[in-house]
């Protein structure tokens, strides 16, 4: 095969879901040499962008990507527009403040005990199922599911389903669409009760009776645009939590001389923490419809194309980052993209770098030197990760 067929083929099946992920930034470094504006033929069709530049400055435009009708490629199960995340401004900026209060600094530094003490009681509890045990389903899942669950005012008899909703949502969609939409339905279903029951009981403090109080110009929210901020705060702020910690985890247990380091110098995990974000990340990509004829490279996009903006290759961008593919554990300057850049960043951002940071800061404190147990368990997604030490 030429060179050059090789690299037609490499953008024209470019996927950022499932097996695509295993060998993934392989392909990010071909393209962003070879083929950094590019179309696959994936999902419909769409083009990609990995060079960083190019991907702030489409961060930097609503007037030109849209995030409609969704920022996911391919949606998340459902066909209505995810609040705020799928809507453009004007609309956007008030959907988003309404939320914003609840992700301050002052709010997040009342969840550090919470988020400390579960990491420990977690942490324990796997040192002594004992070597061998799978540190994401015993760590790396429920850790974050306790907090926002907490946060959010989930009923902890409920928990127990929301692994299951998670996966067949998030990682089913591809090969398995329909089990993604019943999954889906499910939990759409689930908050149409839970709201109907928050109602008839009253307010507390809770995330879901925040929003319940909350208005846009005068107005309560719709049962729609309710259901809407629902799902996508649980589908967000379960699993990409859950997937950093899985995969610093994974870095650490399968480089021993950085897990070492980060045990006797601990001030160098928050710059750790910033790496697996950046190499590791669990947003990959999200998507955007361009509104207008562009030329980016080159290349001409045409209005109503799909476009995705491929965070975790901007972020391996060598002409950003100086040695690029490798992990660094004390890399300080760190502009990455794992939450975004524009308009859209991540809201739960800082909620997120706070169970990271304080998950491996936990961990490493109370579970002895592990390494992995089964070396084909890849770096992505929320699946097994077994530990020994």
């Amino acid at each position: 095969m030429s060179e050059r067929k090789k690299q037609q083929d490499v953008a024209r099946n470019f996927d950022f879901h499932g097996p695509a992920l295993d060998n993934i930034f392989n392909d990010y470094a071909e393209l962003r040499a070879k083929c950094p504006v590019g179309r696959s033929e994936k999902y419909g069709g769409f083009w990609f962008l990995t060079k960083s530049e190019d991907i702030f400055a489409a961060e930097q435009d609503p007037e030109t990507f849209s995030v409609a009708p969704s920022m996911l490629l391919p949606a998340f199960g459902t066909d209505d527009p995810l609040i705020p995340i799928d809507i453009d401004p004007p609309k956007h900026q008030d959907y988003r403040r309404i939320l914003l209060p609840l992700f301050t600094p002052q709010v997040l530094k009342k969840l550090e005990d919470p988020i400390r003490q579960t990491a420990r009681d977690l942490a324990k509890a796997f040192v002594e199922r004992g070597s061998g045990a799978d540190a994401s389903y015993m760590f790396a899942r429920p850790l974050p599911t306790i907090i926002f669950s907490r946060l959010a005012g989930y009923p902890d008899k409920d928990w127990p389903k929301f692994d299951a909703w998670v996966d067949d949502i998030i990682y089913h969609r591809v090969e398995d669409p329909e089990r993604s939409r019943r999954a889906a339905n499910e939990v759409i279903a689930y908050f149409d009760n839970l709201l109907a029951s928050w109602q008839d009981e009253g307010e507390s403090n809770t995330l879901i009776d925040y929003i319940l109080r909350a208005d846009i110009d005068g107005r309560r929210l719709t049962q729609a645009e309710l259901r809407s901020y629902c799902y996508l705060l649980f589908v967000a702020g379960l699993d990409t939590t859950a997937w950093a910690i899985r995969s610093g985890l994974w870095f650490l247990a399968r480089n021993l001389e950085d897990q070492r380091k980060l045990r006797a110098r601990p001030e160098l995990i928050p710059y750790a923490c910033e790496e697996f974000l950046r190499t590791l990340s669990p947003v990959q990509a999200m998507a955007r419809t361009c509104l207008k004829d562009t030329v980016i490279r080159d290349q001409e996009i045409k209005k109503g194309d799909r476009v995705a903006l491929v965070f975790g290759a901007g972020n391996r961008d060598e002409e950003v980052y100086p040695n690029p593919d490798k992990v660094d554990v004390e890399r300080v300057e760190n502009r990455h993209l794992a939450f975004g850049a524009g308009i859209h960043r991540c809201l739960g951002s800082n909620l997120g770098r706070r169970e990271l940071l304080v998950g491996i800061e936990e961990f490493l404190n109370i579970v002895p030197e592990f390494k992995a147990a089964d070396l084909s368990q890849q770096w992505h997604g929320v699946s097994s990760l077994n530990l020994e030490f």
